[in-house]
């Protein structure tokens, strides 16, 4: 099989398509035909050497596709049946084992581009607004980078909740993605705090959610109404300077989390719980996933510098 391999740490150049053999599933694994896959900031961080396994690797985690070949044990999957997932290392490639425990089926409603483009930023949207900060009716939360693949689903979940949106963009044409998505204001990144406060007659956010990380995490904390939650779930742009704590009490009590996506899907039944509304969403159209690009497997490379250059809009799919 084809897959894209990072033999050392490093830029996008590292990467590589190589003729890899065929994975064979263990127990409890199923062996699938990869139909798309999800580029994600986390594997760029893993290509780098910053994120779980080292290099040499083959790159990647998330995708969907059929399922070719049954481990032992694996009895709730039959031969054909349609999956995502969002933890299977080595999927940037033709074929994948993915344990029976991290998959997920899709809906006949769901094409596989979409279960793969849905499934990690949008369980993480998810996770974000009911779990981490619980959004309730009325409550007023900042998104910064609303027009990213997160941010747009971000958003949406939002709103499906009943929150208002102020959301932070770098261009007019971001702007206008993140209006559709369903942001109330749309401001840019320079003095986005005291916009914040402006917006909210000077109360503050009740949470920001930051995946931007350096450039954004510390100023952000001035955005925020006593009480507040800054929610760090990325960083785009490196991670943040170390914070005094004493600022978090000087501001009002405020609170911060650096969550991931592995805690709040610990289990089986919070998985599928997750998976299920965010596949709902989208069989009921209140969720709408944007496709910004798709990438042959062999561009990788290139998909990589899109995203890190910010050329990008909405999630990145490489297609076999």
């Amino acid at each position: 099989m084809r897959a894209v391999v990072a033999a050392t740490a490093g830029g996008p150049g590292v990467l590589e398509v190589r003729e890899e053999a065929d994975p064979v599933p263990s127990a409890m694994q199923l062996l699938v035909d990869v139909a798309a896959v999800g580029v994600n900031y986390r594997d760029v961080y893993e290509r780098e050497g910053n994120y779980g396994r080292l290099p040499p690797l083959i790159v990647g985690v998330e995708g969907a596709g059929t399922v070719a070949a049954l481990g032992e044990g694996a009895a709730d999957f039959s031969i054909g049946d349609r999956v995502a997932w969002v933890n299977a290392p080595g999927s940037y490639a033709e074929r994948v084992v993915v344990d029976a425990s991290a998959a997920v089926s899709i809906p006949d409603g769901v094409s596989f581009e979409l279960g793969a483009a849905a499934l990690l930023q949008g369980m993480t949207a998810h996770y974000l607004a009911s779990s981490t900060f619980p959004v309730q009716p009325g409550d007023t939360v900042v998104v910064h980078a609303a027009a990213g693949g997160v941010g747009l689903l971000l958003t949406q979940v939002v709103k499906i909740r009943g929150g208002r949106v102020i959301a932070t963009t770098s261009t007019d044409e971001k702007a206008a993605l993140a209006r559709a998505a369903g942001a109330d204001v749309v401001i840019g990144y320079d003095g986005f705090a005291e916009r914040v406060r402006e917006l909210t007659g000077g109360e503050g956010a009740a949470a920001v959610y930051d995946g931007v990380g350096k450039a954004t995490m510390l100023a952000g904390l001035e955005a925020l109404k006593p009480r507040g939650m800054m929610v760090l779930y990325g960083a785009a742009s490196g991670q943040p300077d170390p914070l005094d704590l004493s600022r978090l009490g000087g501001r009002g009590s405020l609170y911060v989390t650096r969550p991931v996506l592995g805690a709040y899907t610990a289990t089986r039944a919070e998985l599928l719980e997750r998976a299920g509304d965010v596949f709902a969403w989208i069989e009921s159209g209140e969720l709408d996933v944007r496709i910004g690009a798709r990438y042959p497997l062999a561009e990788a490379r290139r998909a990589h510098e899109d995203l890190e250059a910010r050329r990008t809009i909405g999630k990145l799919l490489l297609i076999p």
